[in-house]
């Protein structure tokens, strides 16, 4: 994952390769190969429900299937519902509200309440750039909700297609997108500007029958590679037969069928307000730690009395 501005010379990703890849996807309509997008919008459905305000003006971004502007519809939180994606028209969803381009935003400053961006931003280049973008755009007290891929998305996958490469004597090349860590979120959301970050991780994994069949899901989700620096060259079939052996021997379970892992990486974040909640200054607390907890104190180098230990097994 980008952590730092690209420029032309440096692009990470083809994203008018993107573009293609999801319209194919779109018109290949493949039955339940969505399911990593559903799931990822049925959570971030319900983060928006547990918080207590509606709003009135809200983006679904990168939407270019339009489940988030469903999702945002019939949750009954947001008045006008803004759909905008990069893809001028798809087949079922249709054509967006708003025909846009993640990394160069056209929203005015503060014009927003609520951006809520499932499985979209990870395909920026200038990540940090792109959040900043919507920092900006959001009014004072607006909220983002955003998920991306994170570190152990496809590690599997990583493993045996870098190993199988190996094997085949012609060196590796970049096929798997790189993507964020967690510990990456909650700075890239500092950076930004945004007040109470907060960022969690969700695994999810899925069971295959072969390699050739996660990579058909993989397609039908238009996630296949779009790496500006991938080799251009089509891909012997022998280094797929490696990888499937390998990825058999390695990552399967009893039944052999094979695992993938998808990681989510979860953020939320407010656009500065000087209503919202701050901490307390330093010292300012009227009341013990020990004493709200109702529980007894022990100074540093005093050691509890070992039958009051609780212990945890290894």
């Amino acid at each position: 994952m980008p952590l730092s501005p690209s420029t032309p010379e440096n692009l990470l990703f083809d994203r008018a390769l993107l573009a293609r890849h999801r319209i194919r996807a779109l018109r290949a309509a493949v039955d339940g190969a969505d399911f990593l997008l559903r799931s990822v919008v049925e959570d971030t459905g319900d983060r928006l429900a547990v918080t207590m305000r509606c709003f009135e003006t809200g983006v679904a971004l990168g939407d270019f299937t339009g489940q988030t502007a469903a999702m945002l519809q019939s949750s009954g939180k947001v008045e006008t519902i803004i759909r905008a994606d990069g893809l001028i028209a798809g087949s079922d969803p249709g054509r967006p509200d708003l025909v846009i381009d993640e990394e160069a935003l056209p929203f005015a400053e503060a014009s927003l309440d609520l951006v809520i961006s499932p499985l979209a931003l990870h395909f920026v280049n200038d990540l940090p750039g792109a959040l900043i973008q919507i920092r900006r755009a959001l009014k004072p007290d607006g909220l983002l909700l955003a998920a991306f891929l994170g570190g152990e998305t496809l590690t599997e996958l990583r493993q045996v297609m870098l190993e199988a490469e190996l094997a085949c004597g012609d060196g590796a090349a970049p096929r798997v997108l790189p993507v964020a860590e967690l510990r990456d979120a909650g700075s890239l959301l500092q950076r930004a500007g945004f007040a109470l970050p907060v960022t969690d991780r969700d695994r999810l994994t899925v069971r295959y029958d072969t390699l050739f069949h996660l990579i058909r899901d993989l397609r039908a989700m238009g996630a296949t590679n779009i790496l500006a620096e991938r080799d251009r060259r089509p891909v012997p079939r022998a280094l797929f037969l490696k990888a499937a052996e390998l990825y058999q021997e390695r990552f399967s379970d009893p039944d052999g069928r094979i695992r993938a892992t998808f990681e989510i990486i979860s953020l939320s974040g407010w656009a500065p307000s000087p209503d919202q909640q701050k901490p307390l200054a330093p010292g300012s607390a009227k009341m013990r730690l020990a004493d709200a907890l109702k529980t007894e104190e022990i100074s540093a180098g005093e050691t509890a009395d070992p039958a009051d230990r609780s212990h945890s097994p290894r």
